[in-house]
């Protein structure tokens, strides 16, 4: 059913968003730290260890797309906004960690480009006739 779909969204947000905070209390940061992908890891995570299991039907799965596709850009939006305030008041470090850390992600686009792709099979060796009347 849909709805199981949604729920196991929902488990997986309020998870993810306690352990943030959690991790939060633990650092000294009055913030949540990382809670929403904590949050989408778990989905991610759980999603497929159930599926492998055939315990993840498709009408479930059909709950957890139908949110994502709202739910993900949503919460994308609202950590970007956050995180540019953070960036504003923090001082031109945090601007310059966050500028170096997009230049590196593009620079490293080219080498996850190179890990992609197939390699192409080797062809066969041409094979070697033995010679006559050699000695060896």
């Amino acid at each position: 059913m849909i709805i199981f779909g949604v729920a196991f969204l929902a488990l997986c947000t309020l998870t993810g968003l306690f352990v943030g905070e959690l991790l939060g209390k633990l650092l000294g940061v009055p913030a949540n730290v990382g809670g929403v992908g904590i949050a989408m890891v778990l989905l991610i995570l759980l999603g497929s260890y159930l599926k492998n299991r055939g315990l993840f039907k498709s009408d479930t799965e059909q709950g957890v797309k139908f949110w994502s596709a709202v739910y993900i850009p949503i919460v994308v939006a609202m950590a970007a906004q956050q995180n540019v305030y953070g960036a504003l008041s923090g001082g031109p470090m945090a601007i310059l960690a966050g500028v170096a850390a997009v230049v590196l992600g593009f620079a490293l686009l080219p080498v996850l480009d190179r890990i992609g792709r197939k390699k192409p099979e080797a062809e066969p060796a041409a094979a070697v006739k033995p010679v006559v009347g050699a000695r060896g």
